[in-house]
């Protein structure tokens, strides 16, 4: 019996995160190089929200990632 609960558990922890990532996907986007990136905006290291356009025509922008880093930027 505690088997069988417990493969319930698993089955309903790992449908939620299939659910959970199909949900929030982005569109699927059709840029080429040379366009021009679509305006978004991000939380900066200090919590301000910042723009891409806010930018545009003024600075070289620099977008990076830190994957699994865990660090705020």
């Amino acid at each position: 019996m505690k088997k069988l609960i417990f493969a319930f558990f698993v089955l309903i922890i790992s449908s939620v995160g299939v659910f959970a990532q199909a949900a929030a996907a982005p569109p699927p986007m059709t840029l080429k190089v040379g366009d021009m990136a679509p305006d978004f905006t991000l939380t900066d290291t200090t919590g301000k929200k910042v723009t891409l356009s806010e930018f545009r025509g003024k600075n070289n922008v620099v977008l990076a990632f830190f994957v699994l880093a865990f660090t705020g930027g």
